[in-house]
């Protein structure tokens, strides 16, 4: 099975770079985030017309996650148990959904960005971190995959230059200790031995032609799963200007090789 992952920022935007990265890839199961949209909203019918059932969570312009597969698509569920609100009223916002796709549970989540580290949605994005482990817990005893944009960079290795980041979310000790915490539970993290690299370049001052980029972009395995992990990737070509008929996302999909 190949499962990828990829934050596309607008898939009504991008969505001729979205059926063509399937098509050259063979990509089996297509995990989105920030789709920004409602399901009645998004152009589905080219992935459907190639065979992928496709599953969405979006309740309006922003954030959004899907999953496309064309190997299976049940048990969907949107959001996870205990998933934290954002806002005024406490909504609970569209950043997870799961299914299962073949024989894999996969989850494709939108961890929320942070803002600043003295903001209210810093707190935000702790809790849900916290509250995706304490979820996430039961899932290792199967072939879980929890793949997407954690906008946590683990280590300093991550970032292009870590002293730009140090009063920045993102790298903060309690961002990279909730991101750890899965680790520790049991959860491998089976991209960073295979594909090195950033997987994300801001748009700002030419961040991508220079590779001043971000490792933000992550799929975790549960033991089970991890063992069949045989291989992963960076497309870098789908951040490239100079490729593909539209502008691209500000992140490059992840591939990750199952047996």
């Amino acid at each position: 099975m190949r499962l990828a992952t990829w934050n596309v920022n607008s898939l009504r935007s991008r969505i001729d770079r979205v059926e063509a990265f399937c098509l050259r890839h063979e990509i089996d199961v297509l995990a989105l985030q920030e789709t920004k949209a409602r399901e009645d909203q998004l152009p589905l019918l080219g992935l459907q017309g190639a065979g992928y059932e496709v599953a969405v969570h979006g309740l309006n312009q922003w954030n959004g996650v899907a999953i496309a597969s064309r190997v299976g698509l049940a048990d969907v569920e949107r959001g996870f148990p205990g998933q934290p609100g954002w806002g005024d009223d406490g909504a609970v916002e569209a950043r997870a959904i799961g299914a299962t796709c073949g024989d894999v549970r996969v989850w494709s989540l939108y961890v929320p960005n942070g803002r600043k580290p003295d903001d209210p949605h810093y707190v935000y994005k702790l809790e849900w971190l916290a509250r995706l482990r304490e979820a996430a817990r039961p899932w290792l005893a199967g072939q879980t995959a929890l793949v997407g944009d954690w906008n946590v960079a683990p280590t300093d290795e991550d970032v292009f230059d870590p002293a730009q980041f140090r009063r920045s979310t993102h790298v903060t000790p309690a961002e990279r200790a909730a991101f750890q915490a899965l680790i520790d539970d049991g959860y491998a993290e089976v991209t960073r031995e295979h594909a090195p690299g950033y997987t994300y370049w801001d748009y700002y001052r030419q961040r991508f032609e220079r590779d001043r980029g971000l490792k933000i972009d992550f799929a975790l395995a549960s033991p089970g799963l991890a063992a069949r992990i045989t291989g992963a990737s960076i497309d870098r070509d789908e951040r490239d200007p100079a490729q593909g008929s539209s502008s691209p996302s500000d992140h490059a999909p992840v591939i990750v090789e199952i047996a």
